[in-house]
């Protein structure tokens, strides 16, 4: 079993790291902002503290017991609270990415859709790859209150069967998860092109209609 959770551990970190050179390269994180997370059975793999995330080295990721305690690598990620309580309140999530994508922070500062859907459904892959993404309120980075209205948010959704896969903070970007990196990564990819969409149509596009969005629903399973 050990020699299963090391190997385990050891794919997951290759994971990180390629997906941080990733989205370096593509320019949806830039200096040291942002931080990936993966969890591996009860422990979490997350980037160190002020990593940049181009430039990851995979013997200096933070890993962290079932009880948040670090027992490898270099000091976590002060977001190591919000991406714990990701997983508790989500148990098909296995991968988390937080970015300061440009077109999103922008978003929040132009202003967004509404609180509970930063944009609207403008693109039927936004409203099937997306879904719903609310608008979390303005914290200091790390701010541990900022878990508790994620995980809201969350177990709201859950209720109304319209799971979400994403969170915006105010002035500090998206948040996002998914059951392995390749659907955490789609995410992140489609809900900022939507955002870099809607800004450069001045924001003028109408949401699709009821009618074609009950359409994505019935033929694609979209939870909208």
């Amino acid at each position: 079993m050990t020699e299963l959770l090391d190997a385990a551990v050891d794919e997951a970190c290759d994971e990180i790291v390629r997906v941080g050179t990733s989205l370096f390269n593509r320019g949806y994180v830039h200096a040291s902002a942002g931080n990936i997370s993966a969890r591996v059975g009860d422990r979490h793999l997350i980037t160190p503290t002020d990593a940049a995330l181009g430039f990851l080295e995979r013997d200096r990721l933070a890993l962290v017991d079932a009880q948040g305690e670090q027992i490898a690598g270099d000091r976590a990620s002060k977001t190591l609270t919000l991406h714990r309580r990701i997983y508790a309140a989500d148990p098909t999530a296995r991968f988390v990415i937080h970015t300061h994508s440009t077109h999103l922070v922008a978003l929040t500062l132009a202003g967004v859709w509404s609180q509970d859907d930063v944009l609207p459904p403008i693109t039927p892959y936004f409203v099937m790859k997306v879904g719903h993404v609310p608008l979390i309120p303005y914290h200091r980075p790390g701010d541990p209150r900022v878990a508790d209205l994620v995980t809201a948010r969350i177990a709201d959704h859950q209720a109304s069967r319209t799971p979400i896969r994403a969170v915006l903070l105010d002035r500090l970007g998206p948040v996002v998860w998914g059951p392995e990196a390749a659907a955490a990564l789609a995410v992140l990819e489609e809900l900022e092109e939507t955002a870099r969409l809607w800004l450069l149509t001045d924001r003028r596009p109408e949401p699709l209609t009821t009618d074609a969005i009950g359409e994505l629903r019935a033929t694609f399973g979209a939870a909208w």
